[in-house]
């Protein structure tokens, strides 16, 4: 069974994760989990602490001569800022604490935090709850993404929209190409035009006087997925489902989409269902792909499309008024360095959360205890569905 868990606050030591159920004889390319740590930090609008931090992935166990043993992995991500913060985040008691922050950010875990876990201080909610966290997660799927390869699986994603600045691309459209000149783009954006405006934009809510933060919508897309991940037999089988739990637990996502998603409901089902044709040199074929790449629950052998919706960050340069938890007064919130927009960042994020989601439905459909048991495992299936007519295409 594949399973996680992380660890970690954001000025804390550092940032873990333990990782079961991955094959033994997974080979494992350490220099492409940090590249992915890397487009992490980046993007137009990020704030100072991607000034201080240049993360990389430590391996502590699971992994031998470069490939997964079939235990346990553990990595490790450090904070560099660690250092600034070792008496605010002490381990260990400290002669005298800092001072409790009692003006809870509107819109972040402060408020509803600070009472579920009966808490006079902001700080434990800020740092386990922060957007930190997700450099692990980061990490974690950049080695699962190298299982998915070995399967010919892919996961690309790109910026559709920052402050309502949207990208225009044709009808049918090549994701190879989308995202390879979104990773030229400071905003992750591949249509040249509307990344100007973008930056324009960022650049408004950058002033002083008008100091904001902005959010927007991500695509995150897989390619090569066979069909048949996921099932409809119960609800929380269904891949649709548990990928949108899953990119909506990133920190700040308000909304996902499959496919056309919203879209469904404006137009009549003549325009909204993918029509399924034959040939015998192509094998099955679609005309559209509205559905996402996912029917019922499983793939379609489609490319699967998530779309995620990125509300601005909460942590405002110009606070917004809350209510002080301690004096029950009308203040100011409490305002700790952040970005403008994290937007091409949060879609590092999101493609970490459809590999991760993706390499269990995998597990879960293919098995094996090693990497040649999962190939021989999928090979045969494929043969099975190839012999009925689907043939993979380059996606």
């Amino acid at each position: 069974m594949f399973r996680f868990i992380t660890g970690g606050e954001s000025h804390g030591p550092s940032l873990s994760a333990i990782v079961e159920g991955l094959p033994a004889n997974l080979p494992i390319d350490l220099d492409e989990v940090n590249q992915h740590l890397k487009r992490r930090q980046g993007g137009y609008g990020r704030g100072a602490r991607q000034q201080i931090e240049t993360d990389k992935v430590e391996i502590l166990s699971g992994i031998r001569f470069g490939r997964a043993m079939g235990g346990p992995i553990t990595l490790l991500v450090r904070n560099r800022d660690w250092e600034n913060w070792t008496d605010r985040m002490s381990i260990t008691p400290v002669e005298t604490e800092t001072a409790p922050i009692t003006q809870p950010r509107p819109g972040h875990a402060d408020f509803p935090g600070m009472l579920k876990y009966n808490s006079n201080d902001l700080r434990p909610m800020l740092e386990r709850s922060s957007a930190r966290n997700t450099a692990v997660l980061v990490a974690t799927a950049g080695i699962c993404r190298q299982l998915l390869s070995q399967l010919g699986i892919e996961i690309v994603s790109h910026v559709v929209m920052i402050g309502n600045v949207w990208a225009n691309f044709p009808d049918v459209v090549d994701y190879r190409d989308i995202a390879k000149r979104a990773e030229t783009s400071p905003v992750r954006c591949a249509d040249p035009i509307a990344e100007q405006g973008i930056i324009a934009a960022i650049d408004v809510c950058m002033q002083e006087g008008t100091r904001d933060t902005l959010g927007g919508v991500f695509e995150v897309i897989a390619l090569g997925c066979p069909p048949g991940l996921g099932s409809f037999v119960h609800w929380d089988k269904k891949l649709d489902g548990r990928l949108a739990a899953a990119v909506m637990s990133i920190q700040a996502i308000k909304g996902v989409e499959v496919g056309l998603g919203f879209g469904v409901a404006q137009i009549p089902g003549s325009k909204v269902h993918d029509e399924l044709f034959f040939g015998a040199a192509e094998g099955f074929t679609r005309g559209t792909n509205n559905a996402g790449g996912i029917e019922g629950g499983m793939t379609n052998g489609e490319p699967v499309v998530v779309r995620a919706a990125m509300k601005p960050i909460s942590t405002l340069p110009t606070p917004l008024a809350t209510v002080d938890m301690k004096t029950k007064q009308a203040v100011k919130a409490h305002f700790e360095r952040s970005d403008v927009c994290a937007v091409p960042a949060a879609a590092i994020v999101g493609e970490a959360m459809v590999v991760l989601t993706l390499t269990q439905a995998v597990l879960e459909k293919f098995g094996g205890d090693s990497l040649e048991e999962l190939k021989r495992n999928y090979d045969g299936y494929m043969a099975v569905v190839q012999e009925r007519g689907f043939k993979r295409t380059a996606s």
